[in-house]
C-alpha cells in the first residue's frame, strides 16, 4: 500500500512538473511590472533589461512547450526583476 501512494504522489509530482508554468510566467510579469514601476529603468537597468531577456527567452520556450526550460527562465526573470526592485529601493532613500 506505501509503494502505491509513493507510486502515485511520484506520478502527480512529475504531472505537475510537464505542465506549463503558468503561476512562474505571471510572477516573473508582475515582478519586472513592479521592478518598472520602482524606477529600475534608471537605477538597475542592467538587472531590469536581463529580467526582461530572460521573460521574453521564456514566453520563446512556452510556445514550443519546452516547459522545463521556460519554468527555468521565468523563475530566473523574477529573481532578476526582484534584484532590480531592491535596487531601485536602496536608491529611491
Amino acid at each position: 500500500m506505501a509503494a502505491r501512494l509513493t507510486a502515485v504522489a511520484a506520478l502527480l509530482l512529475l504531472a505537475a512538473c510537464a505542465g506549463a508554468p503558468v503561476q512562474e510566467m505571471s510572477d516573473a510579469r508582475q515582478a519586472i511590472q513592479a521592478a518598472e514601476e520602482a524606477g529600475a529603468r534608471e537605477h538597475a537597468p542592467g538587472a531590469l533589461s536581463d529580467a526582461q531577456r530572460l521573460l521574453s527567452s521564456a514566453e520563446q520556450k512556452l510556445q514550443i512547450r519546452a516547459y522545463s526550460g521556460a519554468r527555468h527562465d521565468a523563475r530566473e526573470a523574477r529573481r532578476r526583476a526582484a534584484e532590480a526592485l531592491r535596487a531601485s529601493q536602496v536608491n529611491e532613500n
